[in-house]
């Protein structure tokens, strides 16, 4: 039996540190108005303290490549989360890419054979990737999956918006980016 392709390895220190910061690539936005629409987000987001303290005693450094373009509406909700959380925790150092600086990164994270974004991948202080998160949380993949196994996406993004209007204060998002940054930065298994 043949055994499966092997994918390139990526140096991932290289692609973190090609990457822009917040405010370089917030800057560099196509659309005023998603930019003034995600720090107006980023600004206004209030981490719960259980949340801020965790990040801020992140034991090690956590790497994110966050793979993000502004015209995108899930960027535009997700990205000041994870910059939130790298403000309250110094630890978490990210870099933003866009999906054609670096193609053959963005062809490892499709979601379900599709282009999507973002996608933020958690590497460890030594740069070994440890998982990714995008361009949604969990519960709203799933309605999309379902939406796309019965042939109705337009009723499962109206769910999905629904759970939007739900957590303003992006909860389920915060959780979900802390697990992984606690993996990232784990000490021991």
């Amino acid at each position: 039996m043949p055994r499966p392709a092997t994918l390139p390895l990526i140096d991932w220190k290289a692609v973190h540190a090609s990457g822009q910061d917040y405010a370089t690539w917030l800057a560099a936005a196509e659309s005023a108005e998603q930019r003034d629409q995600m720090e107006a987000q980023r600004q206004a987001l209030k981490l719960d303290p259980s949340a801020a303290a965790f990040m801020a005693a992140l034991p090690r450094p956590v790497h994110v490549v966050a793979i993000a373009e502004d015209w995108c509406g899930d960027v535009v909700r997700h990205v000041p989360v994870l910059q939130r959380l790298a403000e309250a925790g110094p630890n978490l150092q990210v870099r933003y890419i866009s999906r054609g600086q670096h193609p053959d990164v963005f062809a490892r994270f499709l979601t379900n054979g599709g282009e999507a974004i973002p996608k933020f991948i958690f590497l460890s202080d030594r740069f070994v990737e440890c998982g990714n998160w995008g361009p949604m949380p969990e519960a709203c993949k799933e309605l999309i999956a379902r939406g796309k196994a019965c042939g109705d996406v337009a009723a499962a993004r109206k769910k999905v918006s629904a759970l939007y209007g739900q957590d303003t204060a992006r909860r389920e998002v915060v959780a979900e980016l802390i697990r992984l940054a606690d993996i990232a930065s784990s000490r021991e298994p």
